[in-house]
């Protein structure tokens, strides 16, 4: 029988989620001015470096603006000030490579249910491009990475639904930086690229044919086996 260590929060994580408890309760609104960093401290019965590093947390995150002089306010906030610090943040986490990738599935099998739905003759055609630079590529022994990153980009763009596209590209480009490595071993290995070439057809035909269940499906074991093959490597 084995046992893992008891993970506790760092006080400073435990101030950043009593503030945005805080903000998403309405208790403190855009524009609401924060108590100082020694009252925070005195109130929280913490040290004034941790008050520190939660604000420089809340600041990177969109969520305060410090002035320095005039005090620590609540940010007006919006998709973009959110997504932005979200991908500065992923980017600096060193153990997520599973949760991105689960995350990626969450993103991605719905999106492809959605382009079924909604994707125009336009937007189709745009996949069916990325698809055939992909084929070009591996003729010309090429890898299509690239070429597959557009495929992806394609399908989020035809949900019609910019939060999704916006998330889903953030998503992928951290992936791209913190994978960068596994997934050029990945597209070397033989027969993986012509393989990943033959799930993105599925998925696109599936999305032509504008059978949402099927693009869901084939988009999931698209993923799963992605995963797989980085996580196994």
């Amino acid at each position: 029988m084995e046992f893992e260590p008891i993970k506790t929060k760092k006080i400073y994580e435990q101030i950043v989620e009593q503030i945005r408890e805080l903000i998403q309760g309405g208790d403190l609104e855009p524009g609401d001015k924060l108590l100082s960093e020694r009252e925070l401290s005195e109130k929280l019965r913490v040290s004034r470096a941790s008050v520190r590093e939660a604000l420089s947390a809340l600041e990177i995150m969109g969520l305060i603006d410090v002035r320095p002089g005039g005090g620590t306010f609540i940010r007006h906030t919006s998709v973009d000030s959110i997504i932005g610090p979200m991908a500065l943040i992923l980017s600096m986490e060193k153990d997520t490579v599973l949760e991105l990738l689960e995350v990626r599935k969450v993103l991605e099998v719905e999106a492809a249910g959605l382009a079924a739905q909604r994707a125009n003759p336009n937007e189709l055609a745009e996949m069916w491009d990325a698809l055939e630079e992909m084929r070009l590529d591996l003729a010309q022994g090429r890898l299509g990475e690239e070429a597959d990153h557009q495929f992806h980009f394609a399908v989020a763009n035809a949900t019609h639904n910019s939060i999704l596209m916006r998330l889903m590209n953030t998503i992928s480009d951290t992936m791209r930086k913190t994978l960068r490595s596994s997934r050029q071993s990945l597209y070397l290995r033989k027969g993986t690229p012509e393989r990943l070439y033959a799930e993105h057809e599925k998925v696109y035909q599936a999305i032509f044919r504008h059978d949402v269940a099927v693009a869901r499906e084939e988009m999931y074991r698209h993923l799963v086996g992605v995963e797989e093959r980085i996580v196994h490597e």
